[in-house]
């Protein structure tokens, strides 16, 4: 069946040397037994120079030439990159009967597995290619996230420590050792930060090395110096940002226009019946997750991007972003069924047990509440609502993807306040396109009435009554967001009226939110 993956092609891979990959794969494909390595090498050489599909093809030849566990596992990635959820799932399935030898194979299994939502099958691979090449930190620091996703904080910790001892302006580390937990007096990285930060280069390190300064200062009570310091370090990114709070709200505006062209589903609708929770970030969302997923009749999916995809694969525009203008007024005409199917299509490769309920918790869904009634008419949609000031803080205070385009609104307060009133607007709009088919529900009351908030919710959810959804700290799912520590513990009600500590820093949100008619206290 062919030699696995040879030394030299697998160091021509890892040192990033394609056009040498591509020499060793001519030299390869002369010589029958080595046709499959020749493939691979110039299906890893295609991808990374954009190629993906063409790399895909390539290795899909290796594959049925010799389905090595590590032709599979970086097949499995490129699927997912080109969102085949399926078909990597598949793979990393099929590769679990003899994988990768090397640890970058396993890595990549690992990688995979997480970008899937599988945290749990991540694990071992990440230990494998941690034990396989111990001096990689990247490695060492995949396998440090799954650890803090799964909930295992000391374990987490005393990896991202070696990383630290090793590379000591390891911004990533020091930022999520920062979010393992609430810090103490007694014990926190302050200082150690404070210098990392100070030393820093301009740019997504200081940015990580920031907000971890940050956090830790708001968690040991120095809330004035944590604020003060978060001012300016969002300052310096946003002024690097070419950012227009008009492209968003194009956005906003295609949504309430398409509206009128969407039609309930042509033919056989979709039967089964997700609960969609979403919101603006921040707001509660994860919370909403947890005590949902310990319902015994119901299983987190986490955050999804299958109704952005189904919706994009709808509208068939070829612009370079999932959600803009041209692809919501495209999609608003396009049969809901068919939308509504391959949204479960797509869900359905993140599902442990599909006998039960499920809950995609993508906070971003709010832009297709209306296409997601009318796609899934079972469903069961439930929006997070915060005090405005607070949701304009949370905002404020975390760091999203840097790289994505989608968050460029926050790292500005009043960029945040307008995206607050465009997103209170739209809601107001769903409630009267879709009377009582979405529940508004609110953190602050959550907090203060847990039961009776709980009662509500699962009961606009279709579920009886279980007292597992009041104990959902205790929950084992694994939790990949900003809201993890958070949500492993009770209920609690730090974050509620946080905005008042820095009331007069804030005040020109508070006035600008109350002349747009928002009530904010």
């Amino acid at each position: 069946m062919g030699e696995p993956l040879s030394a030299a092609g697998r160091a021509a891979l890892e040192g990033g040397d394609f056009a040498g990959a591509r020499r060793l794969a001519a030299v390869r494909m002369a010589d029958p037994s080595g046709k499959a390595e020749a493939y691979f090498l110039l299906g890893i050489a295609d991808a990374e120079a954009g190629r993906v599909q063409d790399g895909i093809r390539q290795i899909e030849q290796a594959v049925a030439l010799a389905p090595h566990g590590e032709y599979r596992a970086q097949l499995a990635r490129l699927y997912a990159l080109v969102r085949r959820d399926g078909d990597a799932a598949a793979t990393l399935h099929a590769a679990e009967a003899a994988p990768p030898a090397d640890a970058l194979g396993r890595d990549t299994m690992g990688c995979v597995y997480a970008r899937l939502g599988d945290h749990d099958a991540a694990l071992p691979h990440f230990v494998a290619a941690v034990d396989l090449a111990p001096e990689n930190d990247q490695f060492r620091y995949n396998h440090a996230a799954t650890l803090s996703f799964l909930g295992r904080t000391e374990e987490a910790e005393a990896v991202l420590e070696v990383i630290l001892d090793r590379a000591p302006n390891d911004a990533r580390a020091h930022h999520l050792l920062a979010g393992l937990r609430k810090q103490t007096p007694a014990r926190n990285h302050v200082e150690r930060l404070r210098a990392v930060h100070d030393r820093s280069s301009p740019g997504r390190d200081r940015l990580l090395t920031g907000y971890a300064l940050v956090k830790e200062l708001e968690d040991i009570g120095d809330s004035a110096e944590a604020f003060e310091r978060l001012v300016a370090i969002n300052s310096v990114h946003r002024a690097a940002l070419a950012y227009d709070f008009a492209r968003d709200a194009a956005i906003f505006d295609a949504v309430e226009a398409a509206w009128p062209l969407v039609r309930a589903p042509v033919g056989e609708g979709a039967t089964e019946a997700p609960i969609l929770v979403i919101g603006m970030p921040r707001t509660g969302t994860t919370l909403v997750d947890r005590i949902l997923a310990s319902h015994p009749g119901v299983e987190s999916v986490g955050e999804l991007q299958a109704l952005p995809l189904a919706f994009k694969a709808a509208a068939q525009t070829r612009s370079r972003t999932v959600l803009d203008p041209e692809t919501v007024l495209a999609a608003g005409g396009r049969d809901a069924g068919a939308i509504g199917r391959d949204y479960l299509a797509r869900a359905a490769h993140h599902r442990r047990t599909p006998g039960l309920r499920f809950v995609d918790k993508f906070p971003g869904n709010f832009f297709y509440a209306g296409i997601a009634a009318r796609a899934l008419p079972n469903a069961a949609i439930v929006c997070l609502r915060r005090n405005p000031m607070d949701t304009v803080l949370a905002n404020f205070r975390n760091l999203f993807a840097i790289g994505s385009r989608y968050y460029d609104y926050s790292y500005d307060l009043l960029d945040i306040a307008a995206y607050y009133a465009r997103f209170d607007r739209l809601m107001a709009f769903w409630r009267e396109a879709l009377p009582g088919r979405i529940l508004e529900l609110s953190y602050e009351a959550l907090v203060a009435d847990q039961e009776g908030e709980t009662r509500r919710l699962l009961a606009h959810c279709g579920l009886e009554w279980s007292d597992e959804c009041l104990n959902f700290h205790a929950h084992s799912g694994a939790v990949s967001t900003p809201s993890a520590a958070q949500v492993r513990r009770p209920i609690y009600r730090d974050s509620v009226a946080r905005w008042r500590k820095h009331a007069a820093a804030l005040a020109p949100v508070h006035t600008w939110l109350e002349a747009q008619g928002i009530a904010v206290d």
